[in-house]
């Protein structure tokens, strides 16, 4: 039998962007009351972007500014490390804008490492997971080779200098040096399981195949067999990477140029403006594939493994898709627009974007050397593909737990989803359920008209994924509340609630909170030339921000912007408030678990099916469900209050 050491509240199985915020909440809300630890295969792997180094984007900045409201990591990381800043859709309205960020994607690392070590009840162990150990359908823990170690953070941080190269601050030492067993047992109340693409990773460039779920990393083979032995249902899915290229190596000034914001606003509410952005800003370049690319492509799709059948996954990332899929679906293009984007002060690699590929080296090199300024483009790393393991989301509930296995949560990439931002979303939700459930209080849901983050676990839970899921401003139907810019109104007073914010958090949100206030109390109790009431000027599409702080004397421009868009959204707000109230109702009213959808009279055997397939936890989730009807709901609710009757007598 496996020894076992001292004991955890919540074990966090993975390193990445849900691991770390599903650490960094689980220990906020137990903060002196209990003890977590973060278990990972490469501590100094912690954080690291596998993709594009960035942060945000179209309603995507939008979920990562929700992180940092619920007192989240990836704002205050990303705000350290970003090196160009920019706000996207600006010709739209507020509510689909969308900051964003590029990373230096070695600082951003680090950055994160530094906040993780911050945590004082937070342990972080290296060593790969063994098995999960479950006892009647409840975890109880999980088992580690022996020889795993306990890693201790250093003192120092990247950014007393800036312009020194990050340095990773963990170094690892043995849990037990004297142990010679196979393996060690950590006990926990809850777990969490955020594996992201390592489950029986297998990355393919051309014919070549190399297990590892990331470059230079392994994959994660025994989890995949522990849950299909508990009885959960896998799938397969694919996404992919493109090449990186050598700045010194590209005609970097014969190409045009993108910028940044002139004026950045910072992702976290916790960055002060005076240490904001903090490192050195670059511009990204723009360049394209050709239509000599193109009938390349074409020529070697039987050599790509997302066409020849190498690649098992079912399914693929529709809305990032592969230069091939680009190539195939949008054959009358003569061209597609590629992003030249520098991941690093103190690399010369260059994140390509745009041209996500799984095709061999030597096509690589041809599709990459046909484009404009690139001529002479070295390769520092080739693109590949990445097929994985990934749990149906249908077997979890909207606060991550399994429905199954009770004290087992999953985020990030294992639910089938794509992006840092969903993953980060997802973890601090499991986070914050796995803490609560081993501090004995009630799981806690985001509703669809909370958070995006709600969306996506509402989505997540309802249906069935067809590619890897990625958020959008679409999917959100009441997004005119769901605004980047009032995210700490939405939700930190929530999270203080819960022990996700700290004090310093909390104070700056009560300021902001006064200054809204003093902000809207001003616009309405101002008249203006000829007695005309402030707020009328405001209502006026053609009036500038600007005019209506200096008619205020205000000098904070974004609280300003804020009310003035509150004000302009407020006859669409008050309607969707109505629908709100109509839908809540709905999903105040739980499903019990001894519900059997088969022995409901009168149901349609297709509800019937889907409410088996999924178990809703509220009628308002079932009433999201393919195949069943408003009268299904009614059946069902008649069925829940007879049942409840029965079980009072």
């Amino acid at each position: 039998m496996a020894p076992r050491i001292p004991g955890f509240d919540v074990i966090i199985i993975g390193g990445g962007h849900a691991g770390t915020e599903a650490a960094w909440a689980a220990a906020s809300v137990l903060r002196g009351r209990g003890r977590v630890a973060l278990v990972t295969m490469d501590p100094s792997r912690i954080g690291t972007m596998s993709c594009n180094p960035a942060i945000g984007g179209l309603a995507k900045g939008q979920m990562a500014r929700e992180i940092d409201a619920l007192g989240g990591l990836m704002g205050r990381a990303i705000d350290a490390t970003g090196i160009m800043f920019k706000m996207l859709n600006t010709s739209k309205g507020p509510a689909v804008r969308g900051p964003r960020a590029q990373a230096d994607k070695e600082a951003y690392r680090v950055e994160v490492q530094r906040l993780i070590a911050e945590a004082g009840n937070l342990d972080v162990i290296a060593g790969a997971v063994d098995d999960l150990v479950v006892e009647g359908q409840r975890i109880i823990g999980i088992d580690l080779p022996a020889g795993s170690g306990i890693v201790h953070p250093r003192a120092d941080r990247f950014d007393d200098d800036p312009d020194a190269a990050p340095r990773s601050i963990y170094a690892s030492r043995p849990l037990d040096s004297d142990r010679h067993e196979d393996s060690t047992r950590l006990h926990a109340e809850s777990v969490v399981l955020t594996t992201g693409t390592f489950m029986r990773a297998l990355m393919h460039t051309g014919g070549t195949a190399t297990p590892g779920g990331r470059v230079d990393e392994g994959s994660a083979d025994g989890i995949s067999g522990t849950l299909q032995r508990l009885g959960f249902q896998l799938g397969r899915l694919k996404t992919g990477t493109p090449p990186r290229l050598r700045r010194g190596s590209i005609d970097w000034n014969g190409l045009p140029g993108q910028q940044g914001d002139e004026t950045p606003r910072p992702f976290s509410d916790l960055t002060t403006e005076g240490d904001f952005p903090r490192l050195r800003q670059v511009e990204c370049r723009i360049t394209s594939t050709t239509a000599e690319a193109h009938a390349l492509i074409r020529e070697n799709l039987h050599r790509a493994p997302m066409y020849s059948g190498a690649v098992e996954a079912e399914c693929g990332p529709r809305y990032c898709p592969s230069i091939e899929d680009k190539v195939v679906r949008f054959a009358d293009r003569d061209a597609h627009h590629v992003f030249l984007e520098p991941e690093s002060h103190h690399t010369d690699e260059l994140y390509c974007n745009g041209i996500s590929t799984s095709l061999p080296r030597d096509v690589q090199e041809q599709l990459v050397r046909s484009m404009p300024g690139c001529a002479h483009a070295e390769i520092l790393r080739w693109g590949y593909a990445v097929e994985y393991d990934m749990v149906w989301p249908h077997q979890i509930d909207a606060t991550c737990m399994t429905k199954s296995i009770e004290g087992l949560f999953l985020a990030g990439q294992i639910n089938g989803t794509s992006g840092y931002e969903e993953a980060g979303g997802q973890g601090l939700v499991a986070g914050l359920n796995a803490a609560r459930r081993a501090a004995g209080d009630d799981p806690i849901r985001l509703g669809r008209d909370q958070a995006y983050i709600g969306v996506m676990l509402d989505d997540l839970v309802t249906k069935t994924p067809r590619e890897p899921y990625r958020m959008f401003t679409s999917r959100a139907e009441h997004r005119l509340l769901l605004r980047a810019d009032n995210t700490d109104e939405r939700l930190t007073p929530s999270a203080r609630a819960w022990g996700l914010v700290c004090d310093r958090r909390w104070d700056t949100w009560i300021g902001r909170e006064a200054a809204l206030r003093r902000i809207t109390e001003g616009i309405e109790s101002t008249r203006i030339e000829g007695g005309r009431p402030l707020r009328k000027l405001v209502m006026q599409p053609e009036t500038t921000v600007d005019e209506i702080a200096r008619r205020l004397q205000e000098p904070d421009q974004p609280v300003v912007e804020r009310v003035m868009t509150s004000m302009r959204y407020e006859g669409y707000i008050v309607r969707q408030h109505a629908a709100i109230s109509r839908q809540r109702d709905a999903d105040a009213r739980s499903i019990p678990t001894w519900i059997d959808p088969a022995a409901v009279t009168g149901l349609r055997s297709e509800a019937a099916e889907a409410l088996a397939r999924y178990r809703p936890a509220t009628l308002g989730q079932a009433g999201r469900l393919a195949g069943v009807s408003p009268a299904d709901l009614t059946l069902l609710g008649v069925a829940i209050r007879k049942g409840r009757a029965r079980n009072t007598r």
